[in-house]
């Protein structure tokens, strides 16, 4: 089946977007043609015009070397430039020297510090917190003041083992909406998932009810036409693209928004590693079972998701917002099942926010650590916080996939296994299929359920979000599903790296090299 658009059957999409994908695919390598063209003009020029390039690449070695920022990213620099000394700095240069980076964060920042002066203050929740545990009151300290992600009390909070459970509770709250909805995912792509919630949206949308759909611009390369937010405006619904990508070079393209959040009427939220793809509630088999997490949460803490769905879909808007229209209703919430703390992360500014949760939760950890991620693509931070937490007698388990949806990404992935291993973390495969989910639960008290992954791209290059939870009744259901998944898993050794094809070894020791970049 294919999209529908007003009531007519949208044929030809997958020729569409194949179609601009070539195009845009051919685009970049004409600029990277010109480029080195351009390279090799000026280096057969003369002696003088080649020292001086040379004294730029001397210049941008210095330069990343003395820059803020993870070593392993100046690393994955420098080998273009050392293998390539022109070419690479001219390359660096063209990608990181864009001012419309810049004035993204400022427009994000101005839009954050706006929104402080509606969220609602943690501080009764901050203060209670603070009393009962130290280390986390200094966790909710940091995101509070960093990230404006205050502490709340938890209110109701439901998790999900699979996208198949989730999809059913969303659909049921997205039947009671009556104010408005908000909508912000990274992939949207067509079949019976998408159509049924499109459906139910311009039901909404003609009830009355404001709907704003928001989705990555990568989708445009495989999944959606480029005129998917304009089909959905004569429907009622206001719809954009984050970052359309374009044959035209820029950093921006490497900053996607990842995270996936539904708001409805204020009044509850969900986020975790579901999509808007048949795949994520197992209606299309892909790679095996797919095993995914998402989370729903109800009470006070669903404004700061309110607040992060605005603050990016303003980034991109000249009209000042009314947030007060969407505050969250007072739904008379106290204390009672412990704390939960909603955060985003924003790749532009100098905070690694989504990295510093899960460090967090790794040094702090006394019993056990367990780990639910797709993609194991680790700086030196985090292998080292990993295996020292294993060295001094914490579990540290890391649930992986065994059939991987990237190849290039699942040998990088081995690469880590052995010297994780070796220091005494556990590592496990997922047999069934596909791992999805992106959760830490520890000390049957603290658990993150978001669209973090462990990896280079959402630590450093996505934006994203995620809920804390501490001392919820939620955090067992958490544990319990972690716990169901080993059932389901295969454990590797040792010994497992070296029954690998040497050329899969070869990949993925060649991978380490751009891992950080990529």
């Amino acid at each position: 089946m294919s999209t529908v658009e007003g009531g007519r059957k949208l044929g030809g999409i997958k020729t569409v977007v194949y179609g601009r994908t070539v195009v845009i695919l051919l685009g970049f390598l004409a600029q990277l043609a010109l480029l080195y063209v351009g390279y090799i003009l000026l280096r057969n020029y003369g002696y003088v015009t080649y020292g001086l390039f040379l004294t730029v690449t001397a210049v941008a070695v210095l330069y990343i070397f003395n820059a803020p920022g993870n070593p392993d990213l100046k690393l994955s620099w420098m080998l273009p430039i050392a293998v390539l000394p022109v070419f690479g700095a001219i390359f660096y240069v063209t990608i990181s020297a864009q001012p419309g980076i810049k004035v993204m964060y400022n427009r994000l920042k101005a839009l954050s510090e706006y929104t402080k002066k509606y969220v609602l203050p943690g501080g009764e929740a901050g203060d209670r917190l603070r009393a009962e545990c130290r280390h986390m009151g200094q966790l909710a300290h940091y995101l509070e003041n960093y990230d404006n992600s205050p502490v709340y009390d938890a209110g109701v909070v439901k998790y999900y083992p699979l996208g198949d459970c989730q999809y059913v509770d969303m659909m049921e709250e997205l039947g009671k909406a009556e104010k408005f909805i908000f909508m912000e995912f990274f992939i949207v792509a067509e079949g019976r998932m998408l159509e049924t919630i499109l459906a139910l949206l311009r039901e909404k949308a003609r009830q009355g009810v404001e709907v704003r759909f928001m989705c990555d611009g990568t989708n445009v390369l495989w999944n959606l036409p480029g005129s998917f937010p304009r089909m959905l405006e004569q429907e009622g619904i206001r719809c954009k693209m984050f970052a359309p990508i374009k044959p035209i070079f820029s950093p921006h393209y490497n900053n996607r928004d990842h995270r996936k959040i539904l708001v409805i009427d204020g009044r509850v939220a969900f986020t975790g590693g579901i999509n808007l793809a048949d795949e994520y509630i197992n209606g299309k088999v892909r790679f095996g079972h797919w095993k995914d997490a998402g989370i729903m949460v109800k009470g006070e803490a669903v404004e700061r998701f309110t607040h992060m769905f605005l603050e990016m879909w303003n980034e991109s808007e000249k009209k000042a917002e009314d947030y007060e229209r969407y505050l969250t209703p007072d739904q008379g919430q106290g204390p009672g099942d412990g704390y939960v703390i909603p955060y985003s992360v924003c790749p532009l500014g100098p905070e690694r926010v989504g990295e510093r949760v899960y460090l967090d939760i790794i040094h702090m950890a006394h019993s056990y650590v367990h780990i639910m991620t797709p993609y194991l693509i680790l700086d030196y931070q985090m292998q080292m916080a990993l295996s020292y937490a294993a060295k001094r007698g914490v579990e540290v388990v890391i649930i992986m996939p065994r059939i991987p949806d990237k190849k290039y990404a699942f040998v990088l992935a081995k690469t880590y296994y052995n010297p994780l291993l070796e220091a005494g973390v556990r590592i496990f495969e997922y047999e069934p299929g596909f791992v999805h989910a992106k959760v830490f639960v520890s000390d049957d008290e603290k658990a993150v359920v978001g669209t973090v992954n462990l990896d280079f791209r959402s630590l450093y290059h996505h934006f994203e979000c995620g809920l804390v939870l501490y001392r919820n009744s939620q955090v067992a259901q958490v544990e319990r599903d972690v716990q169901d998944t080993l059932e389901k898993c295969i454990e590797i050794g040792l010994e497992d790296y070296k029954k690998l094809k040497l050329t899969d070894r070869m990949l993925g020791r060649v991978m380490r090299f751009v891992a950080p970049l990529m």
